[in-house]
C-alpha cells in the first residue's frame, strides 16, 4: 500500500507540475503576444485621416488643393451576389473583376476596394443598392491649374504602405508640414464583429496639414510660361527653362520649364519628367558668367571700367591653347566695359589672368558656384567646384568667360541677383509664409547668406550691363526707354571631348529697372535650331517676359 500511495503522489506532482509550467508559459512568456491577438479580435483601430494642406500663389489662389472623393468599401459577410457585384464594382472602378471577387471572399467585416473615387462613379454605384458596399468621405490632391509650375510643385503619390507622400518640388520639400497628423480612436466590437459605441476610446485628434502661401506671382507664372512656350517653338530648341526672382528678398516670382507633366495624372508621364531643371540639371553658362568674373575682379581692385587690355588685338594663347572671340573680331586696347559689350573672351581672358585662381576661387564661393543655394524644393543638385589642384592655367581662362565650369540655372540666377541688390546674395525661397489648421500664419524671413562684392562693385557692374544690353548684339531686342542690365550667353555643348560648334545652350540673363530692380531674371533654351545665338532666341524671349513685367507692376520708362 505504501509504495501505490507514493506513486500516486508522485504522479499527481508531475501532473500538477506540467500545469503550473504550462500556464507560466502562457501566462508570462507569450502573455503579451496573446494579449495582443485577443484585444485584435474585439478591437479595431479606426483612423482619423488628415486634411493636407493646401499651396496657395501670391493672390491666395490654391494651386495645390484637396478635391472630396469617396473610399469604395464592402462589408464581405453581407454581400449576396458576389458575381454580379464583381463583374459590376470591377467595371465601374477599372479594376479585375477576379480581383474584386477574391476582396470579396475574405472573411472579414470590412474590406477597401478602391480609394480617390470621384462622385460620379460613387453614384453610379450608390444607384445599384449593393448589399455590403458603402462609402466613406475622404480628399485627394488636384492641381486646378494642369502643368503650371508643375515641376515646381511637385506630386502626391503613395508610399510603401499606401498613405499620402509628397515627391519632389514643394510637396515633397514640405511633406511633413503639408501632412499634418492622423487621428486615431479604438473601436470595441462584441462577439458579432458589431461596434459597441459606448466603448469608443479616442486616443489621438488629428491635425490637418499646413498651407503654404507662395511668393509665385500667377500673373508672372503665366507670362513666363506662354513666352517660354513660345520662344521653344519659334526657335526649335529642345527644351527650356526660365525664373523670375525678387533680388531684394530673393523670392522666386515664377519658374517654368518644358516639357512639364500634369501632377494630377503624373502616372501617366515619364519620371524623367518629375525632376526640376532649373535646380537639377548643370550646364556651361558661357558668356552669361562674364558679370561675375568681372565684378569679382573690380572688387579685388585690379580693373576699372576704363582700364584697357593689352592682349586683345587678336587670338590669345595659354598653355598650347588659343582663345578666340566668338565672331572673330577684335579691339586692340579695348575697355573692360567693351569687353563686356561685345562680349570678348580675350577681354575675359585678360581679367581672368589677372584675378588668378586664388581669388577666383575665393569670389567663385561667395558668389555660391558649386554650392547649394537652400531654396525650399526638393532635389536641388549642384556639383562643386574641381579641387585647387586640378585647376591649369587654361582652365582659369576659360572658366572666366563661363566654359569649362559648371553651374545650375538656380545658382546663376542667385549670384547676377548679388549685382542687382547692391552685393548682397539672398537665399531663394518659394514659400512667403506657412499658415497652419487653426488660421495662425507664420511669414519666412528673407535671409541674406553673403555679401560678394561691395554696393560700389555691383552698381559699377550695373552700369556695365546695362551698357551691354544697350550696344551689345542683342541691343535690337532691348525695351526702349527701360534701363534694363543683361547679358547674353551662347556656350557650345561639350561632346566626346570636345565642343559641338552646332549645338549650344542660348541663355539670357539680366535684370530691371537697373536704377531699382524689381526682378532678375534668366531664360535659357537648350539646343535652339534656328540659330545657336543666346543673342537671338533667349533675349527675345527675355525681353517679352520683362516688358510684361515692368506693365504688370505699373513702372513707367525712365526715358
Amino acid at each position: 500500500m505504501n509504495w501505490r500511495y507514493r506513486f500516486t503522489l508522485l504522479f499527481f506532482l508531475i501532473f500538477f507540475l506540467l500545469i503550473i509550467t504550462r500556464l507560466f508559459y502562457w501566462q508570462v512568456v507569450r502573455a503579451q503576444e496573446l494579449s495582443a491577438i485577443g484585444q485584435a479580435q474585439y478591437d479595431q483601430q479606426v483612423v482619423s485621416p488628415a486634411q493636407r494642406g493646401e499651396i496657395e500663389t501670391s493672390d491666395g489662389f490654391a494651386i495645390a488643393a484637396n478635391k472630396l472623393a469617396y473610399l469604395v468599401y464592402a462589408n464581405p459577410k453581407v454581400v449576396k451576389n458576389k458575381k454580379e457585384e464583381s463583374d459590376v464594382l470591377g467595371k465601374l472602378l477599372d479594376i479585375k473583376s477576379a480581383t474584386v471577387s477574391a476582396m470579396l471572399s475574405e472573411n472579414e467585416f470590412w474590406v477597401p476596394i478602391k480609394s480617390g473615387v470621384d462622385n460620379t462613379i460613387k453614384e453610379k454605384i450608390a444607384a445599384k443598392n449593393f448589399p455590403g458596399v458603402g462609402f466613406e468621405e475622404q480628399t485627394v490632391r488636384f492641381y486646378p491649374e494642369a502643368s503650371m509650375a508643375a515641376q515646381l510643385l511637385g506630386f502626391v503619390g503613395k508610399d510603401e504602405n499606401g498613405n499620402d507622400q509628397g515627391y519632389f518640388g514643394l510637396e515633397g520639400y514640405y511633406n511633413q508640414q503639408l501632412s499634418g497628423k492622423d487621428g486615431y480612436a479604438i473601436v470595441v466590437h462584441d462577439a458579432g464583429g458589431h461596434p459597441i459605441l459606448a466603448k469608443m476610446n479616442n486616443s489621438t485628434v488629428k491635425v490637418d496639414g499646413r498651407t503654404l502661401i507662395l511668393h509665385i506671382d500667377r500673373r508672372i507664372q503665366y507670362m513666363l510660361d506662354t513666352e517660354l512656350k513660345k520662344g521653344i517653338q519659334t526657335y526649335g530648341a529642345k527644351t527650356g527653362m526660365a525664373a523670375v526672382m525678387d533680388p531684394k528678398t530673393g523670392a522666386i516670382l515664377a519658374m517654368s520649364s518644358f516639357p512639364t507633366f500634369d501632377p494630377t495624372n503624373y502616372q501617366k508621364y515619364s519620371d524623367s519628367l518629375y525632376l526640376n531643371p532649373f535646380i537639377t540639371s548643370t550646364y556651361e553658362p558661357g558668356s552669361t558668367f562674364k558679370p561675375i568674373i568681372m565684378s569679382a575682379a573690380m572688387n579685388a581692385g585690379l580693373i576699372q571700367p576704363n582700364t584697357e587690355c593689352n592682349i586683345c588685338n587678336g587670338p590669345v594663347s595659354i598653355g598650347g591653347y588659343q582663345i578666340h572671340t566668338w565672331n572673330d573680331q577684335y579691339f586692340p586696347n579695348t575697355t573692360m566695359t567693351d569687353v563686356i559689350v561685345h562680349s570678348d573672351n580675350t577681354g575675359m581672358a585678360f581679367v581672368g589672368e589677372k584675378l588668378g585662381l586664388d581669388r577666383m576661387l575665393d569670389y567663385l564661393n561667395r558668389f555660391g558656384i558649386g554650392q547649394d543655394t537652400g531654396i525650399d524644393l526638393q532635389g536641388e543638385e549642384a556639383p562643386e567646384l574641381h579641387p585647387k589642384n586640378e585647376w591649369y592655367p587654361i582652365d582659369v581662362v576659360t572658366a572666366s568667360f563661363g566654359q569649362g565650369i559648371v553651374a545650375t540655372p538656380i545658382e546663376l540666377l542667385d549670384a547676377v541677383g548679388a549685382i542687382a541688390n547692391n552685393g548682397k546674395r539672398m537665399e531663394p525661397q518659394v514659400v512667403a509664409a506657412v499658415q497652419t489648421a487653426d488660421g495662425q500664419t507664420i511669414p519666412i524671413q528673407p535671409k541674406e547668406i553673403d555679401q560678394p562684392i561691395s554696393a560700389t562693385s555691383a552698381q559699377v557692374m550695373t552700369q556695365i550691363m546695362v551698357d551691354a544690353a544697350n550696344e551689345g548684339e542683342a541691343s535690337f531686342a532691348r525695351l526702349k526707354g527701360y534701363n534694363i542690365a543683361g547679358k547674353t550667353g551662347t556656350a557650345s555643348i561639350p561632346v566626346a571631348g570636345h565642343y559641338d560648334p552646332t549645338k549650344t545652350i542660348a541663355s539670357f540673363v539680366g535684370f530691371g529697372p537697373a536704377e531699382n530692380p524689381r526682378f532678375v531674371m534668366i531664360v535659357i533654351l537648350n539646343q535652339p535650331s534656328a540659330s545657336i545665338w543666346g543673342s537671338e532666341t533667349a533675349a527675345p524671349v527675355f525681353y517679352a517676359v520683362a516688358k510684361d513685367i515692368l506693365t504688370y507692376y505699373g513702372i513707367p520708362p525712365s526715358q
